[in-house]
């Protein structure tokens, strides 16, 4: 009997990738099967962008953590996805409407990004699992950031008086995985700063980064911004297998 590997030869492949390999043809096209996956995942990209986060289920799913729900200056999706730069600021009223800071080691910001399927499937478990990790040091209010990209967070972290800012953010979806999680690290967040003065942790999904192994890079990250005062280019992730264990915060 002819093994099914000398038949299809990508199989082995397929077996430790999501990506589209060796699909094969039918005459001139491509087979049925693979033109619908596609049509598929195309469709759940699309329904992820256009999506919409219900955060005042998420607001109430994270009590008693003290909430804010900030909106960007992107009045709508369509405006959001046209005009980049309005997400990246707090919208004015909302600023006007802020207690003056009252200082915090850390702020998370929840911003929708370009995928609520990321935002109601995994910020939540990421959230958590890093405030396990960051339960000695003083935890600001949990931002939730509506039509928000991730300079978002550099305005909304300096308005609650952050040290340093957590954005977790819906990574725009590629193809094979619609649900997938970015986080941003800024050291000392305002208005103006560089990509490059930020750490990045991505692909936070069921089959990528888990949520500890996510939530141990935050920790370390996030301690090693506060103990150096910097982050970007020139803090390099040192995180090895070991779990980063502080005492637990308050949930």
């Amino acid at each position: 009997m002819t093994d099914a590997i000398d038949l299809d030869p990508f199989a082995r492949f397929r077996k430790v990738t999501r990506a589209r390999i060796g699909l094969r043809r039918a005459g001139d096209a491509l087979p049925t099967r693979a033109v619908l996956d596609f049509q598929l995942a195309h469709a759940r990209a699309r329904d992820a962008v256009h999506g919409h986060v219900d955060f005042a289920g998420l607001a109430a799913r994270l009590q008693p953590l003290p909430v804010l729900r900030l909106a960007s200056r992107a009045r709508d999706r369509s405006t959001y996805l046209a005009r980049p730069d309005l997400g990246r600021r707090v919208a004015e009223a909302d600023l006007a409407a802020l207690p003056p800071p009252s200082g915090c080691d850390v702020a998370f910001v929840i911003a929708d990004g370009l995928s609520a399927a990321a935002i109601e499937r995994q910020a939540e478990p990421v959230l958590r699992a890093a405030l396990r990790r960051l339960g000695d040091l003083v935890i600001g209010p949990v931002i939730l950031g509506e039509q928000a990209r991730v300079a978002f967070g550099d305005e909304a972290g300096a308005a609650v008086g952050a040290r340093v800012v957590v954005v977790l953010i819906g990574e725009r979806p590629g193809l094979s995985v619609p649900d997938s999680l970015g986080v941003y690290i800024t050291y000392d967040p305002r208005v103006g700063r560089r990509d490059s003065e930020r750490n990045c942790i991505s692909n936070c999904h069921a089959d990528g980064l888990s949520a500890e192994a996510a939530a141990d890079k935050i920790a370390w990250l996030v301690r090693a911004a506060l103990e150096r005062g910097l982050t970007g280019v020139e803090l390099k992730d040192e995180t090895t297998t070991a779990p980063v264990l502080a005492a637990p915060a308050s949930e």
